[in-house]
């Protein structure tokens, strides 16, 4: 018996998501650069011309990825949690606290956070980091959090958007670990708030 067009549709869009879910692990533990579509539909367990059907290109593909940056729940609780009227250092906490159990629990954070670090420190003009979301949003939402804290005098001088690189630059470490290895010691909260916490 033929498949009905609604079963069709759906079975598209399963094949969809799951490019986009195998390829986000993918570029992570690989980068854009270091991306081959070949070596990607291996990966995914699928032929290259698959790819194609969905997506016209390579570039196609990582954009379509971004965007699953840009809806990720992380930055709409960053905004929430920075306008809040509590201390910068229960903010701090709060976000620590979230980041730390997401990474352990969930390996596509941990490969969305490789993925736009990655994005900072690539050569590639047309996704330089001027654009990437956890240059702009998050360590600007990050930033201001330590600003605030810096008023209370309880987070470390200097540049807030620097300590904010620190801060994000341990995350990025963990997650790291998180997509390569199998086993590790996940830090703790308190550790990762002394990269910004004042002495």
């Amino acid at each position: 018996m033929p498949k009905s067009k609604e079963r069709c549709q759906e079975i598209r869009e399963e094949m969809r998501r799951t490019i986009l879910q195998k390829s986000l692990l993918y570029f992570a533990r690989n980068g854009f650069a270091g991306t081959k579509i070949s070596d990607l539909s291996k990966h995914i367990g699928i032929g290259q011309g698959t790819i194609y059907v969905y997506f016209e290109s390579k570039e196609e593909l990582f954009q379509e990825i971004l965007k699953l940056a840009d809806s990720n729940e992380m930055l709409k609780k960053m905004k929430t949690l920075a306008a809040m009227p509590i201390s910068a250092k229960k903010k701090l906490h709060m976000l620590s606290d979230s980041v730390l159990n997401r990474l352990v629990e969930d390996e596509t954070f941990a490969a969305m956070i490789v993925l736009n670090t990655q994005m900072l420190l690539e050569k590639n003009d047309e996704y330089s980091s001027e654009e990437t979301t956890y240059q702009t949003e998050l360590y600007n939402y990050t930033s201001k959090i330590i600003e605030q804290g810096q008023k209370e005098k309880s987070m470390a001088a200097g540049s807030s958007m620097k300590l904010a690189d620190y801060y994000w630059g341990v995350v990025y470490l963990y997650s790291l670990k998180r997509l390569f290895t199998t086993e590790y010691e996940m830090i703790t909260v308190d550790d990762l708030e002394r990269t910004v916490l004042k002495g």
